[in-house]
């Protein structure tokens, strides 16, 4: 153990023998570095990138003698004192490396990729589009439902003269013929017998409404007698008040209107046809029995709005079969202005045969006789209606 406890020697320092010291050369070259930063601009192209020579540091104007070439240090002083040199030569030069990182505003253009485009689109992305475009507005037809329990009161009529009153103003109308008697249907030539697909596959089975829909005056969603038992067949469909209105959203965006005609009742059948609507037109025949039944349409319609459909209306009364050479049909009208007032159209739907004779011919009475004033009657109901607000 006693060699360890020896002390070594220390050795001798070793002088060096030097023309020129070190400390002066390095304070050169510390006062030379803050000078390369000038606002004038450089005579020459600047340097590139890397470790530069002495020679490379002298500025326009100023003399190369203050800073000794890189080859006389070699000359003057021992190997040793060369890589000194060239150790600072490389820590001094690092302002001009940094600089030539650093990203100028000509480099953009230079077609190199920045993070951003690196970074990959995110949910939030996708979920900012699908918003922007859920906000867009998307038109949809108004729908409009021709109700009263009372029978015999021209609704038929009323819903076939007034969708082609609609058609010849340039329109796109949906005739829905949800009356199991199919009398709309028959009324534009259609055997409802004979009707493969109706209403009832589309209440019952979802079947989509376009593949019962056949094109006549205007286009038609065509009744069977099936539709007499829909009511029973959907008594266990959940949701059986909406069936309509989810059936019509399939065309909603094809056409202007879609008329309803409605079985004379206040069953399942007609509140689909309220559910879907946003109007309710109520044709009633200027006698007494006739206008009794509007107090119970205006009951079931208040329930439909508090619980189905909050934004249906009425859009008016509309007095048909009118004699006016009767006192008793005057009378009737008077009994409606006084009792609802402005819902009372100014339009009226006077007797004529062309009525009768017109479904005899598969069309409406505006195709049967165009010039007839009982085609005209429609027409002016059809500008009164469009007066309200056309969609």
């Amino acid at each position: 153990m006693g060699f360890l406890s020896r002390k070594k020697p220390k050795p001798a320092p070793v002088e060096i023998q030097e023309e020129r010291p070190i400390v002066d050369e390095l304070q050169e070259m510390e006062e030379a570095v803050p000078e390369r930063v000038v606002e004038e601009p450089w005579d020459e192209a600047p340097a590139p990138a890397g470790p530069v020579s002495d020679a490379g540091l002298s500025l326009a104007g100023e003399s190369s003698e203050s800073s000794p070439p890189a080859g006389e240090n070699v000359e003057e002083g021992p190997s040793e004192f060369v890589a000194e040199e060239g150790t600072s030569e490389v820590v001094d030069d690092e302002p001009a490396l940094n600089a030539e990182v650093e990203e100028s505003p000509e480099a953009e253009g230079d077609g190199r990729m920045k993070a951003i485009d690196l970074i990959a689109p995110t949910r939030l992305d996708f979920l900012a589009d699908k918003e922007a475009a859920a906000q867009e507005p998307v038109k949809t037809a108004e729908v409009i439902a021709f109700a009263n329990q009372k029978g015999g009161v021209a609704k038929t009529t009323t819903t076939l003269n007034l969708a082609v009153a609609f058609a010849e103003s340039g329109y796109r109308v949906l005739c829905i013929d949800l009356d199991p008697q199919g009398n709309l249907t028959m009324s534009q030539g259609i055997d409802p017998d004979k009707v493969e697909k109706s209403l009832y596959d589309v209440l019952v089975n979802d079947m989509p409404i376009s593949e019962i829909i056949v094109k006549r005056e205007i286009d038609i969603a065509v009744a069977s007698i099936d539709l007499a038992g829909a009511e029973i067949a959907m008594s266990t469909k959940i949701g059986r008040e909406r069936s309509l209105e989810k059936a019509l959203k399939e065309v909603a965006g094809d056409y202007d209107f879609v008329c309803i005609d409605t079985p004379p009742s206040l069953g399942l059948l007609t509140i689909n046809a309220l559910t879907a609507a946003n109007k309710v037109i109520v044709p009633v025949q200027c006698e007494y029995l006739s206008m009794r039944g509007l107090v119970q349409l205006q009951n079931t319609l208040r329930m439909i709005q508090e619980n189905l459909n909050p934004d249906v209306k009425i859009e008016g009364i509309l007095p048909t079969m009118l004699d006016s050479r009767t006192i008793h049909a005057k009378e009737a009208i008077e009994i409606l202005e006084e009792n609802f007032g402005d819902l009372v159209f100014q339009s009226r739907i006077k007797k004529a045969i062309k009525f009768a004779e017109a479904p005899v011919k598969g069309a409406s009475v505006l195709k049967y006789d165009s010039s007839s004033s009982a085609a005209n009657y429609y027409r002016d109901l059809a500008k009164e209606v469009l007066s309200h607000g056309s969609p």
